[in-house]
């Protein structure tokens, strides 16, 4: 009689497949805490991840704005998270116009690239010869914590705290709903020591019961601070890479002071623009001419995060991405160089043999009507 441990074969094959099946789903909605300025919290039940962060960040001087924009997936129907400012902040929302400003004035410059000989996809590689191929919360329920004002801004229900520690923060934040990270609190301490405050968001779709995906409305935070600084330490609580993109608006070009423990970051644009280039661009730079600085960054083991990202002033090199786009060189429209190389190469060749030809026949029949001397 054979046991029970020795199933069918088919039956253990599919049984493997279903437990990879549950463990790439749970990797896809694995919680992803941490975003690039501060702790992306949802309901213990639920899961969401930040697939990218971008913002756009205006620094005269005195005063910074950051507006922020996440994409993220997941299935929670609410979530909140919580950003550290050095200063009191004033919180409004966003305008969306403004990261398609920025990406269009940043956008690479493409140029043709074209070669001779034909590659695949190239006719006679292919069957059909084309254009050529492209490379190309209630107040304060935790003691230690002050709620210095709440708003409610579209799908944002905003609270600007003071914590004088982290732990009270902490509780705050869990009396109001909130499942926490359990070493927030311990991420939290630098800022605390610094007596840094504190902007905490919780957020839900607009349409009842929907879950929270794609690109999330913008926020603007503004607060007083005398250096440019990106809150970033809270993204070592990550447990997925992470991606920032930012949008820096200053005087000068602006660039980071390191790494902060990720890839280098990398310089996409550097240039001189018009302040009053779209509606939403001038409502963050007041129209004035401003230096933009287009940053992109990755964090592949975001627990090595060890700062938050001063930036400073560089030389104002500007600095434009090239894309080039290879083209096979044709002449006019349609009809390849190379064919037409090759072609008239040919047509030489076989009216150069023609006349070899033809003066060796004269040597070897000689004219009758001419007599030699000899």
């Amino acid at each position: 009689m054979r046991g029970t441990h020795g199933s069918n074969p088919a039956t253990r094959i599919l049984t493997t497949l279903v437990a990879l099946l549950a463990l790439q789903i749970g990797s896809l909605v694995a919680p992803a805490y941490a975003c690039g300025c501060g702790a992306m919290i949802p309901d213990s039940s639920e899961r969401i991840g930040v697939d990218r962060e971008e913002s756009a960040v205006r620094w005269d001087g005195r005063t910074e704005t950051v507006v922020m924009r996440f994409n993220v997936h997941g299935n929670a129907r609410r979530a909140a998270w919580i950003m550290p400012v050095p200063s009191r902040a004033e919180v409004t929302l966003g305008d969306p116009a403004l990261f398609d400003a920025l990406e269009s004035l940043t956008a690479p410059e493409e140029r043709d690239r074209h070669y001779f000989w034909p590659r695949e996809g190239d006719w006679p590689f292919d069957s059909s010869y084309g254009d050529g191929a492209a490379g190309a919360a209630p107040p304060g329920a935790g003691s230690g914590v002050g709620v210095v004002g709440r708003e409610r801004l579209g799908p944002f229900d905003v609270a600007r705290l003071t914590a004088t520690d982290p732990a009270a923060l902490g509780d705050w934040l869990h009396a109001n709903g909130f499942e926490l990270p359990e070493r927030l609190p311990g991420a939290l301490r630098p800022y605390v020591d610094r007596k840094w405050e504190y902007v905490a968001v919780r957020l839900a779709p607009q349409e009842k019961g929907a879950s929270l995906q794609g690109k999330l409305s913008p926020l603007r935070i503004s607060f007083a601070s005398p250096e440019l600084v990106y809150p970033m330490r809270l993204s070592r609580l990550a447990r997925s890479p992470q991606t920032l993109g930012l949008y820096v608006l200053a005087d000068h070009r602006m660039e980071p002071r390191s790494p902060i423990g990720g890839d280098r970051p990398e310089v996409t644009f550097a240039g001189r623009i018009d302040g009053d280039e779209s509606a939403a661009l001038a409502r963050l730079t007041g129209g004035a001419p401003v230096h933009l600085t287009a940053l992109e960054q990755e964090f592949p083991h975001p627990d090595r995060i060890d700062d938050d990202h001063h930036l400073r002033a560089v030389a104002d090199t500007p600095y434009r991405e090239v894309v080039y786009n290879d083209r096979l060189l044709t002449i006019g429209d349609d009809v390849p160089a190379w064919l037409v190389t090759v072609g008239a190469g040919a047509l030489v060749a076989a009216a150069a043999t023609l006349l070899a030809v033809r003066a060796s026949r004269r040597r070897s029949h000689p004219d009758p009507g001419v007599r030699s001397t000899a």
